[in-house]
């Protein structure tokens, strides 16, 4: 349906990528992955024609449509939330009144056998074809549908789109782009603003679509559950994996290695014919052979290894401040916007050191809470924090919020005190901006690159209460996940507003669901949360009541009902794994770090006057090498029993 040849873009001189070459077949399931900046966006944007290459070309082959929803559109319209919806059919309504206009033509026409008569009432037919084909008898039936799948109540259907948020008015053009039903769909960060139902019910649509989906996410459970092909934008280049993500993942460490012993066995090779010729250069009786080696030398194809992106963002959290043993109080807090009241009374108590999900629908008020509970919005009720509680807050918009006429060191600048001032340049490099890249203008980064920076101001000071909402939003994977390693080693309390389930994952030891103005408290981490709600899967995460019962002491249990109740007990045993894996490997980053630490201060005795003799420190370095080794064994052991599990 479309084929990329050769494509290339640059920007200020620099090639952003060049000589991409693929082709996107019909009902074919890609994602777009790579780093940030790496030009998934802009790929896209050539892909759906707001863009158009440097150099190569894009075919489109015979009528093929396009839909394109780009990551920062918001739409510029005055219609309900179901007008815009139905705004998707604006050239079926338009035939629908070209067939009346003709339909009246025809009744007052009395040439029955004429060829003007044959030929409007073949018009007529064609287009009322063309119309049932567009599903043009059901048109207001499929756009609720639609707009209840993405998270809208009926009640919503008549409000002015100006009344809800930017992330509410995306998710109409998305219905508009779903219900227009093109040939080939472009999604840029579609989840961004989707709640853990919407996400569900978009991957089963997706799944189910007869036509083509490209799509750029940096959620790897999406990726998994609705592509079956992986193309990565790395150093320039694309990489073209018939896989999901996470198979994508291990063919492409897979592809490393085999590159690596290829090139180790044709270097020996060389090695030998160089010896050989060495040898034997000045030696007459040797002449031919050795010539015979040296053109053998000439025509080897040498291997190189595939170039690989190998920044990251490297930071940790500074060492929170000492606080008391109770963190946050809330009693009886409330919430109303004008008539719509959206959380009542809610209860929370918040201890030293808890790490808590906030999860629910959009709209039910996990936002809200956040917002009240720094400050930014109006209650009624108490909200009392701890002794000594300082905040950092990463609120859902942060890099909106950014001033986009300063530059990324201005940013961070205007905001440091104290001596964290001499240490801008140090955070803004572990967040990727060096050189000239912190002179750049706030408005020319990328989406990722602001939410870097973002996440760069809450370095400025040291916070024993995090509440991060949203902060994976465009991450690359690898930001998302050095992010969770830094909150796993964090040693403050923190609260994460999150739609990623793989993010969630074993980061928080209590998940608050908000529901129906209410909250309620469960133990453990995301899955743990969907166990005691007896879910097979976060795709049930908002129904009224589970459909599944419990089958302990039933008669006649089906044999379905037993596999599921193996295979829920299978899960759980693998994500205990998982957790001990990821707790093991968080162990090893601190230990490194404290090591590493040690080995400084030995490698700069003059330094540290006296630290030869100190039998303490030399006690603790001992100690911490062994708990490195008993932890890295751990590690191992674990990884083997994952593997055995498997």
């Amino acid at each position: 349906m479309i084929s990329v040849n050769n494509v290339a873009i640059h920007f200020t001189g620099e090639d952003l990528f060049s000589n991409v070459s693929f082709i996107i077949p019909d009902r074919d399931r890609i994602g777009l992955t790579g780093k940030n900046g790496a030009g998934k966006s802009t790929l896209l944007n050539i892909l759906a024609g707001t863009l158009s290459a440097t150099a190569g070309e894009v075919t489109r082959h015979g009528d093929c449509t396009i839909g394109f929803l780009s990551q920062e559109l918001v739409p510029d319209t005055h219609r309900t939330i179901l007008d815009e919806a139905l705004q998707a059919f604006v050239e079926v309504n338009e035939l629908k009144t070209q067939v009346e206009k003709w339909s009246i033509d025809l009744a007052e026409r009395t040439d029955y056998e004429s060829d003007g008569y044959l030929k409007l009432l073949n018009r007529i037919h064609d287009a009322d074809e063309q119309i049932r084909l567009h599903g043009g008898d059901s048109l207001e039936g499929d756009t609720l549908r639609v707009l209840e799948g993405l998270g809208f109540k009926p009640g919503d259907h008549s409000r002015l789109m100006g009344e809800f948020s930017s992330g509410w008015q995306m998710r109409v053009e998305l219905a508009k782009i779903l219900l227009r039903r093109p040939d080939v769909i472009l999604l840029d960060e579609p989840t961004n603003h989707l709640d853990i139902e919407s996400i569900s019910w978009l991957e089963e649509w997706l799944k189910s679509y007869s036509g083509a989906v490209v799509l750029v996410s940096h959620d790897r459970a999406f990726l998994d559950n609705v592509t079956t092909r992986t193309i990565e934008i790395s150093m320039g280049k694309a990489w073209d994996y018939k896989a999901s993500y996470s198979d994508y993942v291990l063919m492409r460490e897979e592809r490393m290695e085999q590159q690596m012993a290829a090139l180790e066995n044709q270097q020996k090779q060389i090695a030998q014919i160089e010896r050989f010729i060495e040898r034997f250069r000045y030696k007459s009786t040797k002449s031919r052979q050795v010539q015979s080696r040296i053109k053998q030398l000439e025509k080897v194809d040498r291997i190189e290894i595939d170039d690989i992106d190998t920044s990251a963002i490297h930071f940790s959290f500074p060492a929170a401040p000492s606080s008391g043993r109770v963190v946050l109080e809330i009693e009886k807090a409330s919430k109303a916007y004008g008539e719509s009241l959206i959380l009542d009374k809610i209860e929370l108590t918040i201890q030293k050191g808890e790490k808590i999900a906030f999860v629910g629908r959009n709209g039910e008020g996990k936002s809200t809470l956040s917002k009240m509970i720094v400050g930014e919005l109006d209650y009624s009720g108490i909200i009392k924090l701890g002794h000594n509680v300082a905040i950092g807050y990463y609120a859902q918009n942060q890099s909106a919020l950014l001033d986009y006429s300063k530059t990324v060191f201005q940013t961070l600048d205007d905001i440091a005190t104290g001596d964290i001032r001499t240490k801008t340049r140090a955070i803004l490099g572990s967040f990727l901006f060096s050189g000239e890249a912190i002179e750049k203008k706030v408005s020319v980064l990328s989406g990722g690159e602001k939410a870097r920076l973002a996440l760069a101001t809450l370095l400025l000071k040291p916070v024993n209460l995090l509440i991060l909402d949203e902060p994976t939003n465009h991450l690359d994977m690898v930001s998302k996940d050095i992010l969770k390693s830094a909150l796993l080693r964090y040693d403050g309390t923190l609260i994460i507003v999150s739609h990623d389930r793989d993010f969630l994952q074993g980061l928080t030891d209590k998940v608050i669901e908000f529901k129906n103005k209410t909250i309620k408290e469960y133990p453990g981490d995301i899955y743990d949360f969907l166990e005691a709600r007896s879910l097979a899967s976060l795709k049930e995460l908002e129904q009224p009541s589970s459909k599944l019962n419990s089958i302990a002491g039933q008669e006649g249990v089906s044999e379905n009902k037993l596999n599921y109740e193996q295979k829920k007990a299978l899960e759980k045993e693998k994500r205990k794994i998982v957790n001990k894996i990821n707790q093991a490997e968080a162990e090893i980053i601190r230990l490194e770090e404290e090591i590493a630490k040690c080995d400084h201060l030995l490698a700069n005795p003059s330094e540290n006057p006296g630290i030869m003799n100190d039998t303490n420190f030399f006690s603790k370095y001992t100690s911490l090498k062994k708990s490195l080794t008993d932890t890295t064994t751990l590690w191992e052991d674990l990884h083997i029993e994952l593997e055995q599990f498997d």
